[in-house]
């Protein structure tokens, strides 16, 4: 039986959409407050206003590291999630590969990110190479992984359903795994997307001319932490935001899970 709507539930609170900043606002006036009273010295915790006078009067400088920290951040994204979604596909349909490669990709784990870094600028040199080299090395696991276990869960009874009308192994993948696998993807896609723009400032702590980490090694060594606060705000919002994209990129491409999601709901 189908449930009837109830016509008294009121269709929204607007000031629900307020309620996941009280906490961000309560954070920022604590820390304004810190900062004024005195109490931690305005060189060891700069307050919010001190950042954002920084923030504006480097904006310029800024934005040009920004464009170059971002190059690198979405070409190693890009290359990334291109490359665990072959390699996901191959482990999958292979599973001598998968016993193979699995360990393999559970090792590039294991190992530091800021210890593989300085081997990558040794044998690629200063460049954006070693950079983007890092970001991928970052982002590739978790979209693989997601991936890998999507594809392992897709529905048996449709996958045999198709078997039996003579449906061929690439068939299987493009009608059911694929697109039962988006939201695993998804997932995984939004974590490579942060942390894509940390591995970038991580890199570039190493060596270069260019970037956010760049500017914020400068900045460091002349004690102006009010800009190192600043960029750490910036590559925060950054990775904030790359999530946020791809949430938009979701519901695009699977417009029909939110018919679900309110179904159920």
């Amino acid at each position: 039986m189908k449930k009837s709507p109830n016509i008294f539930k009121p269709a929204g609170s607007p000031h629900k959409s307020w309620l996941p900043f009280i906490p961000a606002a309560a954070i920022l006036l604590i820390w304004q407050l810190l900062n004024i009273s005195g109490i931690i010295p305005p060189y060891m915790l700069p307050g919010p206003l001190q950042v954002l006078a920084a923030f504006a009067g480097d904006f310029q400088l800024l934005m040009r590291h920004l464009l170059y920290t971002l190059l690198e951040a979405l070409s190693g994204l890009a290359i990334a999630v291109t490359a665990a979604f072959v390699l996901a596909i191959i482990m999958d349909a292979n599973r001598f590969i998968k016993q193979s490669v699995t360990p393999i990709l559970l090792l590039t784990q294991t190992m530091p990110v800021i210890a593989v870094a300085p081997l990558l600028i040794l044998w690629m040199g200063y460049g954006i190479a070693p950079k983007i080299m890092l970001v991928f090395l970052t982002c590739f696991f978790p979209v693989t992984i997601g991936l890998l276990g999507a594809f392992a869960s897709a529905d048996n009874d449709a996958l045999r359903m198709l078997q039996s009308m003579g449906a061929k192994k690439r068939q299987l993948y493009f009608y059911i795994k694929i697109p039962q696998g988006l939201p695993a993807f998804f997932s995984g896609l939004k974590i490579a997307g942060s942390y894509s723009i940390i591995g970038a400032v991580i890199a570039e702590w190493l060596g270069g001319d260019a970037g956010l980490g760049v500017y914020m090694i400068r900045v460091r060594r002349s004690y102006s932490f009010d800009k190192m606060f600043a960029v750490i705000i910036l590559v925060s919002a950054l990775s904030l935001l790359l999530i946020k994209l791809v949430s938009l990129i979701e519901k695009a491409a699977m417009p029909y899970r939110k018919g679900i999601t309110e179904n159920h709901g």
